[in-house]
């Protein structure tokens, strides 16, 4: 036993690696992560971080019909796309045992088999603590295994991208990062407010995306406009055009000769001096298109930047309008799993309410 000892404090003094030492330099280094490494303190060495291991995935109702390529990407989050389609090349990914083309549509019941890939974590991974991320928690209006509807913020863009860093979507995955799939089933401008839904399966964006090409999908939209909108004018159907200008800009001309057929339907809801509050239904989805329509009739939407009219919008500023007022108040549409159909409404916000108090009503 003395003998062991020895053997034992000698160990101990050349710091041969045992667990202890292993957890106390481990603690050590913590206190000093590295760059770009994720430390935990059940961790030990790199001998025993898990290694990449080949999956296979058997295919659904809600991924048929998905082509591989783009169901890889959501699948594989992190990994590029060039990388999957090299893969799919060398045959690392195999559909029912055979190598398939990145066009290649899945079927129900098909079995991938994905060789072993590290998907790496991305560094700009969107953060539930950030204020605007935890907000939208309370901006949902309807949720259930389908469907999520939200009343998206001005000023938030519905996707990442073009110097963002983030959007709507982005955001509300890592909000619910347990959620299979998160998809946006339409768009709103960024500067706009109001209902947006998102799908939570594949068929139901699917069925939605089919209610909108056969105009089933009601969405109404609240505005307040420049000057006296008529009462007559209830329907605006000038073809629009968009036009890239050399900046990157993107506008909307109108444009009856080579432009799309566009058709909004108006309401008045309120007169004021100087203002109207009207409601907006756009029978087609052009891109600004309620924006333009208003513009062309002489009754441009209050602060905006592309569209507007300069008096008006500092007159509305003056009284504390810091954003575009247009606001997708309700929409309306068939459930795609218990066919009912579902109005929702989305309620203005707090700085649009402040300013329609301080306007005289006529």
């Amino acid at each position: 036993m003395k003998k062991a000892n020895q053997v034992s404090q000698h160990s101990v003094h050349k710091k041969t690696p045992n667990k202890k030492n292993i957890v106390r330099e481990h603690f050590s280094a913590s206190r000093r992560p590295a760059v770009g490494i994720k430390t935990s303190p059940v961790e030990q060495d790199s001998s025993e971080i898990e290694k990449p291991q080949v999956r296979f995935i058997t295919i659904d109702s809600e991924d048929e019909g998905q082509r591989i390529d783009n169901f890889l990407l959501k699948t594989l989050k992190g990994v590029p796309k060039s990388h999957l389609y090299r893969l799919m090349r060398k045959g690392e990914i195999r559909v029912n045992k055979k190598r398939v083309k990145p066009v290649y549509k899945l079927l129900s019941g098909d079995v991938l088999r994905i060789a072993p890939i590290r998907v790496s974590e991305k560094a700009d991974t969107v953060s539930t603590g950030l204020s605007i991320v935890a907000n939208l928690e309370k901006q949902i209006l309807f949720e259930d295994d389908r469907l999520i509807v939200i009343n998206k913020p001005s000023g938030m863009a519905v996707h990442g991208g073009s110097g963002l860093s983030f959007g709507l979507i982005e955001a509300l995955r890592a909000l619910r990062p347990d959620a299979r799939m998160l998809e946006l089933v339409h768009r709103l401008d960024r500067d706009t407010s109001g209902c947006l839904v998102v799908a939570k399966k594949r068929s139901a964006l699917r069925n939605l995306h089919e209610q909108l090409r056969e105009k089933q999908v009601q969405k109404f939209y609240h505005a307040l406009v420049k000057g006296h909108w008529p009462t007559k004018l209830t329907r605006v159907t000038e073809a629009l055009k968009k036009n890239d200008l050399k900046s990157g800009e993107r506008v909307v001309i109108v444009d009856n000769v080579n432009g799309k057929e566009s058709e909004t339907r108006y309401k008045v809801l309120e007169r004021y001096r100087g203002a109207t509050l009207v409601r907006a239904f756009p029978v087609t989805g052009r891109t600004h298109q309620i924006r333009v329509h208003c513009q062309v009739s002489g009754h441009s939407i209050a602060m905006d930047a592309k569209y507007g009219h300069e008096e008006f919008d500092s007159a509305m500023k003056e009284k504390g309008l810091k954003r575009l007022f247009l606001h997708a108040a309700s929409i309306e549409f068939t459930h795609p799993k218990t066919e009912q159909r579902l109005k929702i409404e989305a309620p203005l916000e707090p700085s649009l309410e402040q300013l329609l108090s301080k306007l005289v009503k006529e």
